[in-house]
């Protein structure tokens, strides 16, 4: 665990269930597990009818619920799967294993290989780990990965972390809404919009599967089993001192990071942040695609046009004079 460094100067999210609940349905439709949230156990019991008209699905809670409470490992067998992970059960016990939780699958992009991945699980018996509990939504979720580590370790990283400290794991998956992070037992989430003060087109432009990252805790809610992560606030905020270091007119070194039929966005370099150069205002272009006159990668130098601090938007022109 890396050492604690405090930041008081942004406040800390809160985490709501609304806010999960978000999340658990942009990673179901990011890896288009039917549109659902996984493992409610009312969807769970229509696939199951489908395998097995004589399938009773009966839930053991306190088993559930001790085994979670408990950081317990469990072995449960694979029943079914979809595209958005596995079915599994045993006795007295049932639920999900998303795909990004199974340790030979996590963070292969979804391909048309992906049923066949899931399909050769089937039968097998997996050590798994529950990493959520929610009786009154019928959802149990279990985690191949997190069984690797030992029992109990999730309790003892949830008593050591809080919220502003600084932090080291391993990129788990990568997803279109955040990246997922391995914090030694306990998985958080860096959201997108805590990648970069600046703008963010894909997380894979940060960071990469299975190297190690830097994170700051946002904030924990151990029961539920959920860390909210940073990594744009291990970094000052250049938004705050926006009018002194690129003020309204100033011109500055910029890098062109997209080129899109309407304009180009620039990102400051030393900065971070970045803005658009609308087509008007890209000389270059005049009577011609601006495709064909810039390119992602060329340095530019750009005249702050327009500069809103308080939302984080800029706008810049390459007309210097």
């Amino acid at each position: 665990m890396a050492g604690v460094k405090e930041k008081k100067d942004n406040p800390m999210p809160v985490i709501d269930d609304g806010w999960w609940a978000s999340v658990l349905a942009e990673e179901s439709r990011s890896s288009a597990a039917s549109n659902r949230l996984v493992g409610n156990k009312r969807e769970v019991r229509e696939e199951a009818k489908s395998q097995s008209s004589e399938q009773k699905i009966i839930v053991n809670w306190n088993e559930v619920k001790d085994l979670y409470l408990g950081d317990k490992i469990v072995d449960l067998t694979v029943t079914g799967h979809n595209r958005g992970g596995l079915l599994v059960e045993g006795s007295g016990l049932y639920g999900f294993v998303p795909f990004s939780h199974l340790v030979d699958l996590a963070g292969k992009p979804e391909n048309s290989s992906r049923d066949h991945d899931l399909e050769t699980y089937l039968g097998r018996s997996l050590h798994l780990k529950v990493i959520e509990c929610v009786p009154e939504d019928g959802r149990v979720v279990f985690s191949e990965r997190a069984a690797q580590t030992e029992p109990g370790k999730r309790a003892e990283l949830f008593q050591s972390l809080h919220s502003g400290q600084q932090a080291q794991g391993t990129v788990t998956n990568i997803t279109d809404f955040g990246v997922f992070v391995d914090l030694g037992g306990v998985e958080g989430l860096i959201h997108i919009s805590e990648l970069s003060w600046g703008r963010v087109t894909h997380p894979s432009q940060f960071v990469k599967l299975g190297h190690p990252i830097d994170v700051q805790v946002l904030e924990l809610a151990p029961e539920r089993c959920r860390v909210a992560l940073s990594l744009k606030r291990l970094l000052p905020n250049p938004w705050l001192n926006a009018m002194a270091e690129f003020p309204e007119g100033s011109i500055k070194p910029a890098t062109i990071t997209s080129v899109l039929s309407y304009g180009a966005f620039a990102r400051l370099d030393n900065i971070g942040v970045e803005g658009l150069v609308h087509v008007s205002e890209i000389p270059q272009a005049e009577d011609t695609s601006l495709k064909e006159v810039m390119r992602e990668g060329d340095a530019v130098q750009v005249r702050v046009l327009h500069l809103d601090a308080a939302h984080h938007r800029l706008g810049f022109s390459m007309r210097l004079e």
